[in-house]
């Protein structure tokens, strides 16, 4: 079982929290070759409010942590974070620092052994980072080391493209796309579209354009995602999703879906 999603929330399409943590940890990236004192590892959270209906309410917490040099002082690598890294990311999504109740930059303190040797081991791919950060469902199938000829990572990218289509052809502000496959079977066994209640048609009326607009056979997502092409190696440094020239994003279909209905 595989879920694409999208939603109205940021100009990619994708849900705020999970949009802003990766801003954040690709500013960290290039961070690391601007400035010495940045090493390599780090990780970036976001917690954002939202009210009953699912509108964006505020930016409740920006957690920041970034292994660094021992010659900068927490002090100094906490302003700069807040400077260069957090002000920026925030004001190209529309927000501040003010905006943000609570933001904590290395919180366990000096983060200077990182890496393998700061853990034991490496863990895998983290599926729900690779994807929406929990805001939409997981069918638990990671997508790296996998070629696309496996649904796991084929049609959730496909889920993803569906989805993101029919959000930019403004039938929904927010849509979950799954796919479900058998071994053996082209076609998918199940299809299922969820706008949350914010479809401008029937849920059951998205899952039936789908079916008339999409190849949803592993022969027909890899064809029309160009899923042969060497592609991947920006997926695993910038995600998977939200990264707008990979083919899985764009939006060809969407005028299509809009001259199928009345709205």
């Amino acid at each position: 079982m595989m879920f694409g999603g999208a939603c109205t929330q940021t100009p990619e399409l994708m849900p705020l929290p999970i949009a802003l943590s990766r801003a954040l940890s690709n500013r960290l990236t290039e961070a690391k070759l601007e400035r010495d004192f940045i090493r390599p590892d780090g990780k970036t959270q976001v917690s954002v409010e939202f009210d009953e209906k699912g509108k964006v309410l505020g930016i409740d917490t920006v957690v920041v942590s970034v292994m660094h040099s021992k010659e900068i002082s927490l002090e100094e690598l906490r302003t700069y974070i807040r400077q260069e890294i957090i002000a920026p990311v925030l004001a190209k999504y529309g927000f501040s620092i003010s905006d943000v109740a609570h933001i904590h930059i290395n919180p366990t303190g000096n983060f200077v052994i990182g890496g393998p040797n700061g853990d034991t081991g490496l863990t895998g791919r983290k599926i729900i980072v690779d994807t929406y950060g929990g805001y939409f469902s997981h069918g638990g199938g990671a997508f790296s080391g996998k070629d696309p000829t496996k649904v796991d990572r084929s049609a959730a990218y496909m889920a993803r493209y569906m989805a993101k289509n029919i959000v930019a052809a403004g039938l929904a502000e927010q849509v979950q796309v799954q796919l479900a496959y058998a071994i053996g079977v082209a076609e998918p066994v199940s299809l299922r579209v969820d706008s949350y209640g914010t479809g401008k048609i029937a849920d059951e009326e998205m899952t039936a354009l789908l079916r008339k607009t999409c190849d949803m056979t592993p022969s027909g997502i890899i064809r029309k995602l160009q899923l042969r092409n060497p592609i991947y190696g920006k997926t695993a440094l910038e995600g998977h999703f939200g990264v707008n020239d990979q083919p899985w994003e764009q939006t060809d279909l969407a005028e299509t879906l809009k001259s199928m209905v009345n709205i």
